[in-house]
């Protein structure tokens, strides 16, 4: 058949009765430009969820399979401690399921994050940013424990790893079924991707080199510190070797349970630290350079993955998951130096036509 030159779509094919119908089956695509030549270099692009984050598919996982148990009754208000994706991913999934939804963020977290979780119709509430991660965790569950609410334990639930066990893996299999698959690169935020897809590829794919990253300056499995725990797997307090880090939805300041299933078996072959600049800069050079628009985490997920790149065997495949937008980063410090107003260039180029010019 003879191709056209113009694009056409036959559309998916079906009609959905939800919106969260639509979480899930995330492309994965080829980065060219950026890449060493000689080998093919691949993201999976997790903004392709409704929600336009990896979270999506844990807000799904964790409501449903608290109705399916009964832990969650019928307009019953959920709450969590969030850094931000999960609590959009929750505040959609509630929003189309009829669920109040009351989140607990720490203050330091981008200012797009909150508003997006109240126009989806959640109370968010600050917690100081001295008090950390753990205190954002630990004011949830007194919510909980004061209302009645049901606490969602993003860190600690199964649903969170297995959801990605069921799909994230699956979907990974069914995308390089017949191809090479050499490296599969993740960051943690609780754990539950590693943690799940490392389950799925060490059984079925046990030739892929699982590698997971963390802040250079916020390194707490590369320290060998143990996390020290509480009642129901719940972190004891914050991690010795953690400190702040501009990697936003990376590294809590504890080691999650759901991780340390992953940490326990040995599920991922080296821990490659990466510094919050370093994210920053490949953030945008996958913007400038590719088309390819996510977040600090994503950047620095891709630098860990341009490492391995310029390291590995000629034809060696490598897949980086890219968690969420940029979008979710317009006031903090990945978008210092984009500008609001013209700059001298784009003066330039207005003035080099006789009309409509700005004033001043």
């Amino acid at each position: 058949m003879t191709p056209t030159t113009s694009r056409t779509t036959n559309g998916r094919g079906r009609l959905y009765d939800s919106i969260v119908d639509t979480i899930g089956d995330t492309p994965c695509i080829r980065v060219r430009r950026v890449a060493p030549p000689n080998v093919r270099v691949y993201v999976k692009a997790e903004f392709f969820n409704p929600a336009a984050s990896v979270k999506d598919r844990l807000a799904i996982s964790i409501i449903e399979e608290a109705e399916r148990r009964g832990d969650l009754t019928p307009g019953q208000t959920v709450v969590e401690a969030t850094s931000g994706n999960t609590g959009i991913g929750l505040a959609m999934v509630c929003a189309a399921k009829g669920y109040p939804l009351v989140v607990t963020m720490a203050d330091s977290f981008s200012i797009e994050r909150r508003k997006l979780m109240r126009f989806l119709g959640a109370k968010v509430i600050l917690t100081p940013r001295a008090a950390k991660g753990f205190g954002m965790y630990q004011k949830a569950k007194e919510l909980a424990d004061a209302n009645g609410w049901f606490l969602a334990r993003q860190f600690e639930t199964v649903d969170n790893a297995n959801v990605h066990e069921n799909t994230t893996a699956r979907e990974i299999l069914a995308d390089f079924a017949g191809d090479r698959l050499d490296y599969w690169v993740s960051g943690y935020g609780t754990g539950g991707t590693v943690t799940g897809v490392s389950r799925v590829l060490r059984r079925e794919r046990p030739e892929t080199k699982i590698i997971l990253s963390e802040p250079a300056n916020a390194q707490l499995i590369g320290s060998g510190i143990a996390q020290a725990r509480g009642t129901d797997h719940a972190p004891g307090g914050s991690h010795p070797s953690w400190e702040p880090h501009p990697i936003q939805g990376w590294t809590p300041d504890f080691i999650p349970y759901v991780l340390q299933e992953a940490i326990d078996r040995s599920a991922f072959d080296r821990v490659i630290p990466i510094a919050g600049p370093v994210a920053m800069e490949w953030s945008r050079k996958l913007a400038q350079q590719e088309g390819i628009f996510t977040g600090v985490s994503g950047g620095a997920t891709f630098a860990v993955t341009m490492q391995l790149a310029e390291q590995a065997a000629p034809g060696s495949v490598l897949l980086c998951m890219l968690p969420d937008t940029g979008e979710r980063y317009l006031s903090t410090p990945l978008f210092d130096g984009i500008p609001v107003e013209m700059t001298d260039d784009e003066v330039e180029l207005s003035r080099s036509t006789p009309g409509y010019h700005m004033e001043g």
